[in-house]
């Protein structure tokens, strides 16, 4: 009733409904308090009498929100347009502006971690503000970044180039190479992005950097300077150098 009438006190909605009027009013203040519904003042008519002037009850846009929107729909024919006029590289560059307006806000915060687990837990805050519910966990050999809400799963699911994008772009936010495990748009509890650990690198034992203590020096053999320490060969008693 108040998404067709627009705007409705209790007592004009208990006539219609059949109800009482104090049933009305307890339904109608169960959605002001929801935040689906909210109340004004109804201009008064004719001289200004006593008590309190009625409550006229309207919807906000989260009450609007369940009766659903074709949002979606227009999204993807506006897509299809832009694919079947401009190809592949119109598709991919719309999404790449589209994440670059989604990240650019928070690049600064999440670049500023010291390696990629520092950085995919500031990219899951700034996902969480722009209405994705992200986190991370630790999976042993990296960490997964999960999206548990995706506002354009709808249209991702027949544009999975939307997907494709943000991944190569969590990818240079990361400073790393990424995989997506899962999408929500392809069917998954959530868009899960795998972000390896750096790995470590590989030290030199310190006995093998340097030589043993007390170790003699080896030393060049054959002609050279080696040889030359050595001093000439002796000859035998009697013998005759040849």
């Amino acid at each position: 009733m108040l998404l067709e009438r627009g705007e409705v006190t209790a007592v004009a909605a208990a006539e219609a409904l059949g109800l009482s009027p104090a049933a009305v009013r307890r339904h109608l203040d169960a959605l002001v308090v929801g935040g689906e519904a909210y109340t004004r003042d109804a201009p008064r008519r004719g001289q200004r009498g006593r008590g309190r002037p009625a409550k006229l009850f309207l919807l906000t846009e989260t009450g609007r929100a369940r009766f659903g929107h074709a949002y979606d729909d227009l999204a993807i024919s506006a897509l299809r347009f832009l694919a079947e006029s401009g190809g592949e590289a119109a598709l991919r560059a719309f999404a790449r502006r589209r994440v670059a307006g989604m990240v650019d806000p928070h690049r600064e915060a999440i670049t500023a971690g010291q390696d990629p687990t520092e950085r995919a837990a500031a990219l899951a805050t700034a996902l969480t503000r722009e209405g994705y519910a992200a986190s991370t966990r630790s999976v042993g050999v990296g960490e997964q970044l999960c999206q548990h809400h995706c506002p354009v799963a709808h249209v991702a699911a027949e544009f999975p180039q939307l997907c494709e994008v943000e991944t190569a772009v969590f990818a240079d936010l990361l400073g790393t190479h990424v995989q997506r495990l899962a999408t929500i748009a392809g069917g998954g509890a959530a868009c899960t992005t795998h972000v390896p650990k750096v790995p470590e690198q590989a030290t030199v034992p310190e006995q093998a950097a340097s030589p043993r203590r007390g170790a003699r020096p080896r030393h060049a053999t054959g002609s050279g300077s080696g040889a030359a320490a050595r001093g000439p060969a002796r000859v035998p008693d009697g013998g005759k150098s040849l």
